[in-house]
């Protein structure tokens, strides 16, 4: 990895990758989603904050969990929501 621009991504060693392409909450309540984000705490993939019920900010804020990865094909890089910063790996 790069080096780090918060506490939060120092804290990451090894990337949680998501298990499924698809947003956990998004499917029980029958909504879409954009693109995909993986908690770094719990593995649980999410929606961004481009797709309309904003699921991974929204866990992040309530578990206090704040790092997440993309999970999209292609892109290698974490994003903390409390220092709003960001780093590619």
């Amino acid at each position: 990895m790069e080096a780090a621009t918060c506490a939060h991504l120092e804290q990451i060693q090894d990337v949680k990758l998501a298990k499924k392409r698809e947003c956990e909450e998004c499917v029980r309540i029958g909504s879409k989603w954009v693109h995909l984000r993986t908690c770094q705490s719990c593995g649980r993939t999410f929606c961004c904050d481009s797709s309309p019920n904003k699921h991974a900010s929204k866990h992040a804020r309530s578990s206090t969990h704040p790092v997440v990865a993309s999970a999209e094909p292609g892109e290698r890089w974490l994003y903390c929501y409390p220092d709003e910063a960001y780093i590619e790996y």
